[in-house]
């Protein structure tokens, strides 16, 4: 498969029937029959000196597989290999919708109903008003303009002179044993706050 995705996909949905030396329209029927003839004559068990015949029973595998399913070969005789690609990709009830909204007419469609309407102006519009100069951003709550950086030397800061003005000093030492008491054991509760 990956070779095939290397080749550029055909839409024209005639390789598998070259493959089984058919035409394009045949009875499933003829698609078995001829099938099995060509498995038999490019089997590798019956061609053990060919390592070419292995790659070309795959390709009739494959190709069998395809034209046997009826959606698979609805899908190729109208799209080709890119139509089974796309089904693989998205599913198979969505290749006619995927090839109607590629088709050039709705594309075009597209494009002059953007235009009409000019949602393409107001979407661009937007997007350069919030993102890009930022004039048109929310506001904080309450209309007020609050600082939400408080670098850690004012907290610092604040917090000594919390403690000076309290009364208290910074531990600076661990206790030694558990009967000795510090200073976290208090009555009191510090609170800390960032606005001035």
């Amino acid at each position: 498969m990956a070779e095939q995705r290397s080749r550029s996909l055909s839409t024209s949905g005639e390789a598998l029937y070259e493959i089984l030396g058919l035409e394009k329209g045949v009875t499933h029927d003829e698609i078995k029959k001829c099938y099995r003839k060509l498995a038999l004559k490019h089997h590798p068990d019956k061609n053990p000196d060919n390592p070419q015949a292995a790659e070309t029973f795959k390709e009739i595998n494959n190709a069998h597989a395809i034209l046997s399913d009826v959606s698979k070969r609805n899908i190729y005789d109208k799209y080709g290999s890119l139509g089974l690609y796309v089904a693989e990709q998205f599913g198979e009830e969505n290749v006619n919708a995927y090839f109607m909204l590629s088709s050039w007419w709705a594309k075009g469609l597209f494009a002059i109903c953007g235009i009409l309407t000019g949602c393409y102006f107001c979407c661009c519009l937007c997007c350069c008003c919030n993102c890009c100069f930022g004039k048109c951003k929310p506001s904080p709550p309450g209309g007020e303009d609050y600082e939400c950086y408080v670098s850690p030397e004012d907290l610092e800061e604040q917090i000594k002179t919390d403690m000076e003005s309290d009364g208290y000093t910074p531990i600076a030492m661990q206790p030694r044993n558990s009967n000795e008491k510090t200073q976290l054991i208090g009555d009191g509760h510090r609170t800390y706050q960032t606005d001035s």
